[in-house]
């Protein structure tokens, strides 16, 4: 029962990829945003959204857009150092470069799930 069941989730996942991983791109910030930042969660919101700029290294592969690449380890800005970088700016003592590194942890979250379904 339970292989059954995980099976099917998983094929679930797997069948829904492109929607789960738009979806969690723009809802993850959003929930983050609202129950860290709740005084200016629309602008936690927006500044978390807007760190999907990270993306823009996909323009240095080749082919820019494969669906059955993993982003993370394989992208400049998706590699563990940039990662850690992104961790450490959460110690900055400034709330929008907090929400700048929370926002490319989350993206990295997004993307590392996306991989877990290849």
């Amino acid at each position: 029962w339970y292989y059954y069941t995980a099976k099917s989730m998983i094929d679930f996942l797997q069948n829904n990829q492109t929607i789960l991983h738009y979806s969690l791109h723009i809802l993850l910030p959003a929930i983050v945003g609202y129950t860290f930042f709740r005084e200016f969660w629309g602008k936690a919101w927006v500044i978390m959204i807007a760190t999907m700029l990270v993306d823009l290294d996909h323009l240095f592969a080749s082919p820019i857009f494969n669906p059955m690449r993993c982003s993370i380890g394989f992208h400049p800005l998706h590699r563990v150092p940039a990662i850690i970088i992104y961790g450490l700016m959460l110690f900055i003592p400034n709330k929008y470069a907090k929400i700048v590194g929370l926002g490319l942890l989350l993206h990295m979250l997004t993307d590392w799930f996306d991989c877990l379904l290849m």
